[in-house]
């Protein structure tokens, strides 16, 4: 990556960070107290988020790694993975800094169609990954009703919700299939070239770039096709990281708590996870994090005020990980010769 860009990426990140600075509309002398009341947990806890992001850098390593480029530095991947996500928590719309910043940090080691590919593979596994923990939550749900504990109690309506919820993510789990075996990137196009708004600029974009999205389209259809131990190591890799991050969620709860269950935990990630991210287009979901939190501890018949105090450590821990991502774009960049860049 060019110094310009890097530059214009740190600079966002640093608004970013001021712009959450000024709308963290918490009291400092509660954070204190909640931190306080955390002691040496909430230490272990930023250090648990270390231990997700070397399983999602992983991830990503597996889907770079294909025998054909330069082999990218994993500690490169690692500080890419990290200053990425701290990019997309801290952004409206999510993937609006992080993505565009991986692509450009990776492209002088694999090239810019390597990289786009990619990095659209990671995103999609990372999305797919979600679905089917989501999916794995309802079954979970459903099944600890039938063993009869008393927190996922299952009435005729909640239980044709459920029904639906998992159907409708087994149709977006078999969509995602299909976009791994046979591209995703000229499909996308197509339908944006239906809408009013967007046709002119889809058009033109598919017009000047057919040859480099069709390589694209090749290069992620390969992952699924030709690569299928690395497809599915990645999908595993993320899909342990999902599991991993409940382990916050339980340590916090426990303070309050004493006998909440992991099982417990993997709920609350997944119900309070799900409306977040209908909420995806506000900078750290703010506000939605917190609803879906109150929401899903109100439903495991747990106090809302419990809801509202994780999501508040989370929150502060999540604050931590973006500036240590921000600040690591400036760290060890180095730059890359013409003749050991990955052929397009």
């Amino acid at each position: 990556m060019s110094k310009k860009w890097n530059n214009i990426f740190f600079a966002f990140g640093i608004v970013a960070i001021i712009f959450m600075a000024f709308t963290f509309d918490t009291d400092w002398q509660v954070i204190g107290n909640m931190l306080s009341k955390m002691g040496i947990l909430f230490p272990l806890i930023v250090l648990l988020w270390l231990f997700i992001y070397l399983l999602n850098a992983c991830s990503w390593n597996a889907i770079i790694k294909d025998g054909k480029t330069q082999k990218v530095p994993f500690l490169q991947i690692l500080k890419m993975t990290i200053a990425g996500f701290a990019l997309n928590y801290a952004t409206p719309l999510g993937l609006m800094g992080g993505e565009p910043y991986r692509i450009m940090a990776l492209s002088p080691y694999v090239g810019n169609k390597k990289a786009t590919s990619s990095v659209i593979l990671y995103v999609m596994m990372h999305i797919f990954s979600h679905f089917c923990f989501w999916l794995t939550s309802i079954i979970l749900y459903v099944t600890l009703h039938f063993i009869g504990m008393e927190r996922y109690a299952l009435n005729l309506w909640s239980g044709l919700v459920m029904a639906l919820v998992a159907f409708v993510f087994l149709l977006l789990i078999n969509l995602f299939m299909k976009g791994f075996k046979h591209g995703f990137v000229v499909s996308v196009l197509g339908f944006v070239k239906r809408l009013p708004f967007a046709k002119k600029w889809a058009v033109n974009f598919s017009e000047k770039h057919t040859d480099s999205l069709r390589k694209i389209d090749e290069q992620i259809g390969d992952l699924r096709s030709n690569r299928r131990v690395a497809f599915w190591k990645s999908l595993l890799l993320e899909y342990v990281a999902r599991f991993v991050g409940c382990i916050e969620y339980w340590i916090i709860i426990k303070v309050l708590m004493p006998d909440v269950t992991y099982f417990d935990s993997v709920m609350l990630v997944a119900f309070s996870s799900l409306f977040s991210n209908l909420m995806f287009f506000m900078p750290m979901q703010l506000g939605a994090r917190e609803g879906g939190m109150a929401l899903a501890t109100g439903g495991l018949s747990m106090p809302g005020s419990y809801g509202l105090y994780t999501s508040l450590v989370t929150r502060i821990r999540e604050c931590i990980w973006i500036v240590i991502g921000v600040v690591l774009m400036k760290i060890g960049n180095k730059k890359v010769n013409d003749s050991e860049r990955g052929i397009d």
